[in-house]
């Protein structure tokens, strides 16, 4: 069963959305490697103009999925490495998608989906939506989508949030640059729709060259940073402090150092 689903309207505006609402939207293998082929579908079909990153129900994007998170603590490191390096991929397909790439927050956002929400151009969001870099309360850290998340804030915005795992609201998150706008349920829509309406104006060519020039004049996600970040959390894996947080949070237990 599918769990993204894209739909283009007659203006080549794609939704591409995250739906598994059950599960709160969280990624295992299947979402990451659905978003992966979706982005490079999405990048190469010259109909499409605007991208939207969406999600099914409440929740924007809870993270990691628990039994995903299970297979990686039973893992070896090569196969934690590898499944890192697949969701490293994934984000970089979509942080280079050579079209607009506009996040329609609709709910929180926790994790990974944090990571989700710094690859798009811009982001609205809910002004009741929250948001969290919950991983050191787990006892690893926010490695993989690390580079993206302080591209998107800057390191002085980033460390912030970035080490704490408290929770922030949408008005911190405009602040800390994670969004561009929070606005109430009732406008969310037309908010998007005001960010997807100028590129109708534009040319797609010159869009997708102006996109590359700013990627390129700024400080992107490069090779070397992505893979420190996923040594980095090969290493953070293979703790103590890894091993107890992970088995506590399963267990729905406190962390010993709660």
């Amino acid at each position: 069963m599918a769990v993204t689903r894209i739909e283009t309207d007659a203006r080549g505006v794609a939704n591409l959305t995250l739906a598994r609402p059950e599960k709160h939207n969280a990624m295992d293998a299947a979402m990451i490697a659905e978003l992966a082929a979706a982005a490079e579908r999405l990048g190469a079909d010259p109909a499409v103009r605007v991208v939207v990153l969406r999600a099914d129900g409440r929740t924007f994007c809870a993270g990691g999925d628990l039994g995903w998170m299970q297979d990686q603590m039973a893992a070896d490191r090569a196969t934690r490495m590898a499944e890192a390096t697949k969701l490293a991929a994934m984000l970089g397909v979509l942080d280079r998608l050579p079209k607009p790439l506009i996040g329609a927050v609709s709910g929180n956002a926790f994790g990974g989906g944090v990571g989700m929400i710094s690859v798009c151009d811009v982001a609205v969001a809910v002004d009741s939506a929250k948001f969290a870099l919950t991983e050191t309360k787990l006892g690893i850290i926010p490695a993989t989508i690390g580079p993206y998340v302080v591209a998107r804030m800057g390191g002085a915005r980033a460390r912030q949030v970035f080490m704490s795992g408290r929770m922030f609201g949408a008005e911190e998150a405009v602040r800390l640059g994670l969004i561009a706008r929070a606005v109430p349920q009732d406008a969310f829509e037309d908010a998007v729709e005001a960010e997807i309406t100028p590129y109708l104006a534009c040319a797609p060519g010159a869009v997708a060259d102006a996109k590359r020039l700013v990627a390129r004049l700024s400080a992107p996600a490069d090779a070397e940073q992505v893979a420190m970040s996923i040594e980095a959390l090969a290493d953070r894996w293979e703790t103590e402090e890894a091993k107890a947080g992970i088995a506590a949070f399963f267990a729905k237990e406190r962390a010993p150092w709660a």
